[in-house]
């Protein structure tokens, strides 16, 4: 306890806390987004629960795993299954869900489906940005709970504008959504499988080319989706 006291009065100690606040806010734009389209259908008294549990839960995951995270990101197939993951919960935050009235067990349940969505798609997408944070922090857990306690709370601001601006023009969801394919692809195209065995082209072309494709599927998708499950006028 002493020797954290005495760390937190050094200012190398504080300035590596604001370093861990920028870098996270930083890498944290798409976590804002898939939070925001996660959160978009929930009641509007839900909306900033859903917010706040979600990224909440999502850090504290992120940092009981930091120990880990340098050795995981070297697995083969592990990126490769979390940019599965991410490109089917894109798609899946563009189908418009059953309205449930407010305070019914179906609302409740809305609002942990979107915590669920939340904290697995922020993990799958922060795995690198964890090194990057826990490059800076060096070990010092204590560092990096104080840094991303603090900038929590400002993803959760940038969430809540995207969110204003998704239910103010409608049509930026898809561009949410290609986002997050956008990142399931550059995801996939880092796996080492993927990287062994298109060798022959360079790295920098094959994140291209899966960036590109994971948005062009999550739209195309998401668009066949929603017109087998959305009726036209002329059905009802």
């Amino acid at each position: 306890m002493q020797a954290i006291t005495a760390d937190m009065a050094q200012p190398t100690f504080w300035l590596s806390v604001l370093q861990v606040i920028w870098i996270n806010i930083l890498l944290s734009g798409d976590n804002a987004v898939v939070i925001a389209l996660a959160c978009r259908g929930l009641p509007p008294r839900d909306r900033l629960w859903g917010m706040i549990i979600g990224a909440g839960f999502a850090s504290v995951l992120l940092i009981t795993f930091t120990g880990v995270v340098a050795l995981l990101m070297t697995l083969p197939y592990l990126k490769l299954v979390g940019a599965l993951l991410l490109l089917w919960i894109a798609i899946k935050l563009l189908i418009p869900e059953d309205e449930h009235g407010e305070g019914r067990p179906e609302a409740h349940e809305r609002l942990w489906r979107a915590v669920r969505v939340v904290v697995i798609a922020d993990i799958v997408m922060s795995l690198d940005n964890v090194i990057a944070v826990a490059a800076i922090a060096h070990g010092h857990y204590v560092l990096l709970i104080i840094g991303l306690s603090i900038s929590i709370p400002m993803v959760i601001a940038g969430s809540a504008i995207i969110l204003a601006l998704l239910e103010r023009f409608p049509v930026l969801v898809w561009g949410g959504a290609a986002i997050l394919g956008w990142v399931a692809g550059d995801i996939f195209a880092s796996d080492p499988i993927v990287l062994g065995t298109f060798s022959m082209f360079s790295p920098g072309r094959i994140e291209l080319i899966a960036q590109i494709l994971g948005a062009t599927l999550v739209v195309g998708a998401g668009y066949v989706w929603r017109r087998f499950k959305i009726p036209t006028e002329s059905e009802v």
